[in-house]
């Protein structure tokens, strides 16, 4: 496959630094928690998609605003250094960069607060000229606006999926190539937009459902299964924006959705082998070896 003949990808979303904290077990209200450990990352799931990307050797700039730390924090050297495309970053002086504290319990279950901190300025951006885009966390409206914007969109409405109104979402849909979503969003979206599944899969090319530790399904015009490669997993955190950036590079190869998605769950195998959303992100061939010790095909 030609590296050089893949097209450039808009990522387009939050960047932000995690907190990810250690704890027993969620408290209930009105009580307290002991936190075993907590680590800082690099995080939000534009720039996790976008770093993944660019690392797996694919094309991509990331459209997103920061705050006045984003340099202090390094954060920038970073993504330079992975190879990701900033020239339409936009930094707010008066603004820090958002913050997600992630919380996981002893038993894999997870809760985020997200303070949106500089990503509260999406409103203000110019929506710029782009031919595919990812749409991931981050304002709807600046969204729905994107998603006019781009000849090919990609969509990952994610944890901010409560804060569309259905509204938004058709009209989204309305422009979307693949949708992607885990489990219990699918569900979310179904009931959001008063529409079955049935009746959103006539209405959008390709539906990526994820199923945690059961892999994951592509519905385009049949039903295509991708298991889960096996992983030695220390931190669930990033999985899903490490498989997106996977299937999304396997599209800008012009790659079958089953290659696609093998690529995606792939890659998710490393994102959850360490703590943080960007700390183990695979080279194309660290991926490349491990996915044909998975499936027994080659790339």
């Amino acid at each position: 496959m030609d590296m050089g003949a893949m097209k450039t990808i808009s990522i387009v979303g939050h960047t932000a630094l995690d907190y990810i904290f250690d704890i027993p077990a969620f408290p209930s209200a009105n009580s307290s928690a002991c936190i075993k450990d907590y680590e800082q990352f690099y995080g939000g799931g534009a720039a996790n998609t976008a770093a993944a990307i660019a690392k797996l050797g694919g094309d991509c700039e990331l459209i997103s605003p920061v705050g006045a730390d984003f340099i202090d924090l390094n954060y920038e050297t970073h993504l330079r250094n992975m190879g990701v495309k900033l020239g339409r970053l936009i930094r707010f002086e008066d603004e820090k960069t958002a913050k997600a504290y992630i919380f996981n319990d002893d038993e894999h279950n997870q809760i985020t607060y997200f303070y949106w901190g500089a990503s509260s300025r999406f409103p203000e951006l110019e929506v710029p000229e782009v031919q595919m885009v990812h749409l991931a966390t981050a304002c709807p409206k600046f969204n729905v606006r994107m998603s006019q914007a781009a000849d090919f969109v990609s969509f990952d409405p994610g944890q901010d999926l409560m804060k569309y109104s259905k509204e938004d979402l058709l009209s989204i849909f309305s422009r979307t190539n693949i949708l992607f979503a885990n489990r219990h969003e699918i569900q979310r979206i179904c009931e959001m937009t008063d529409q079955s599944f049935s009746e959103l899969r006539d209405d959008i090319k390709t539906i990526v459902v994820t199923y945690d530790v059961d892999g994951s399904k592509i519905y385009e015009d049949d039903a295509i299964d991708i298991p889960a490669v096996k992983a030695s997993p220390v931190d669930p955190t990033g999985a899903g924006d490490g498989y997106k950036a996977g299937f999304l590079v396997g599209v800008l190869k012009d790659c079958d959705l089953e290659v696609c998605g093998k690529i995606g769950a792939t890659a998710a195998s490393f994102i959850v082998e360490k703590c943080g959303c960007q700390t183990n992100l695979p080279t194309w061939e660290q991926m490349r070896r491990r996915y044909v010790d998975a499936f027994g095909d080659e790339l």
